[in-house]
């Protein structure tokens, strides 16, 4: 574990002291959902402003503005965002530990500002935790909701790979896939076709259902390449990547250093398919977030913690057996999909030939835990043992051979097999593991600064394109490889 000092405990401390405070509130009179857990001010809902324009004064350069922590927030995202340096944060705010992994959402803070131009709005959107498929959804009932509805799209059917879904199954496949939130998901459908209180059905427009003319022609192509893409926002915002949006009129717009993640990848997502007054009135208090709220009620009243403050990874092992040794096949990319987050890594076991074999080798746990889904190629292990992938520490395991593949609901010690590599689930060019992490929902990129995707002490460094990348121990260094060659192997030791 990563080591703490004394301010860090008690910064940690602090957190929960915040958290605690927010904890407790009076039920919502109206909306569909009647969350048990509902927030106060550190959650409250955003004042909303009448137009995507900033309304932000121009601050002289190192000027001290208030800022409220957020879930996920870090000093490095925050010193990208806000335009100064870590040093500068901690200076202005003695209180919080050099080694501060997240901080605490609701912390109140001094933020030093650069001041650039064309900020966007500071209007928030909807919170990170109705985002992703995280604990947000434990009294959501996906099935029920949809079967509410006047729309046709509750009608709607497809073969999703290779079974017959309903529209709520095809929500909650992509949803579970891409760790998407469905009320987002289906909020997002209601905006832009109106299909879920729209009982009549335009077949003819479901080719381009989202927007999209490519090659993902039907209602359900349209929202696997949009969560693509909306994930895509979420994390380059996220991970400090993204912080402007170019519009298709080649005018720019600095995101608000105040914005969330959600909000940012809404922003991002709405400029690609609307322009001018479209885009203004999606991003604001009128567009989505009205839809949003209409069909969910207010998501900023519920729990809008994602990510806590001070949060660590419990400790793994490599995903292979002690006395063994592996190549390290694939550097950083993505966890499901084509785009952000590169939140996974590959490992291969040793095999004599190239290709798709057969091999006798296991990946093994690499913490303990409970076997909480199984699917084509896939297992996903829940590191903190309630069964439920929606809350806390999991991982996910692509490409198992389903031959010998740990059952759902079977417990786990760390080092014990999970199933063996092959090619099984998804597209894969040879027999290997592709393994990726996630906490309350949210994926977590492979070489985070902050909480990086350790296993035995190995931490991964990002290459300058996808699966590209380094493994690093000290003085040790592995380098990715799909040769498998002598600079990609790595040892598993005890």
């Amino acid at each position: 574990m990563k080591y703490r000092s004394k301010k860090s405990v008690l910064f940690a401390i602090a957190a929960i002291i915040v958290i605690a405070l927010t904890s407790c509130a009076p039920k919502r009179e109206s909306g569909y959902i009647l969350p048990e857990t509902i927030t106060e001010e550190a959650t409250a809902t955003p004042e909303a402003t009448a137009t995507p324009a900033s309304k932000r004064p121009v601050y002289q350069p190192g000027t001290l503005v208030e800022y409220t922590a957020q879930s996920g927030d870090s000093l490095d995202q925050l010193a990208l965002r806000f335009g100064c340096t870590e040093q500068e944060i901690l200076s202005a705010n003695p209180q919080i530990p050099e080694d501060v992994t997240t901080l605490p959402p609701g912390f109140p803070m001094q933020m030093p500002i650069y001041y650039e131009e064309f900020w966007g709005t500071e209007f928030q959107i909807i919170p990170d935790a109705a985002f992703v498929y995280g604990p947000d959804l434990l009294d959501f009932d996906l099935k029920a909701f949809l079967d509410s509805t006047s729309g046709w799209f509750k009608n709607y059917r497809a073969s999703v790979d290779g079974n017959r879904l309903d529209a709520a199954g095809i929500l909650n496949y992509y949803g579970l896939s891409f760790s998407l939130n469905p009320k987002m998901l289906l909020a997002l459908v209601e905006y832009q076709t109106g299909a879920v209180t729209n009982p009549v059905r335009d077949r003819s427009i479901e080719d381009t259902f989202l927007s999209f003319d490519n090659n993902h022609r039907s209602v359900h192509l349209q929202i696997s390449y949009v969560s693509d893409l909306l994930n895509d926002g979420f994390y380059r915002y996220f991970n400090g990547e993204m912080t402007t949006i170019e519009h298709s009129n080649g005018t720019f717009e600095n995101i608000d250093p105040w914005q969330n993640s959600a909000t940012a990848a809404l922003q991002h997502y709405f400029s690609i398919i609307y322009d001018s007054d479209d885009y203004g009135k999606a991003i604001g208090p009128e567009g989505y977030a009205k839809t949003f709220t209409d069909l969910f009620g207010d998501p900023w009243r519920r729990n809008t913690t994602v990510l806590p403050g001070s949060l660590l990874q419990p400790d793994m092992i490599l995903p292979f057996r002690a006395g063994t040794v592996w190549s390290y096949t694939g550097g950083p990319h993505s966890g499901w999909g084509t785009r952000k987050p590169w939140s996974a890594i590959d490992f291969a076991p040793p095999i004599e030939s190239q290709g798709c074999v057969r091999t006798e080798q296991f990946a093994v746990a690499v913490a303990d835990g409970v076997v909480v889904r199984t699917g084509p190629g896939l297992v996903l292990l829940d590191l903190d043992g309630d069964g439920d992938e929606r809350t806390g520490w999991v991982v996910m395991y692509l490409h198992v051979a389903e031959e010998g593949r740990v059952r759902m609901g079977q417990e786990l010690k760390q080092g014990d097999p999970v199933g063996r590599p092959s090619c099984e689930g998804g597209n894969a060019t040879g027999t290997h593991v592709h393994i990726a992490r996630k906490y309350n929902g949210q994926w977590l990129p492979a070489a985070s600064s902050v909480l990086p995707f350790m296993m035995n002490g190995w931490v991964p460094v990002e290459g300058s394109a996808a699966y590209q990348g380094l493994l690093v121990r000290g003085s040790q260094v592995v380098r990715a490889s799909v040769l498998s060659d002598v600079q990609s192997m790595i040892p598993a030791q005890n």
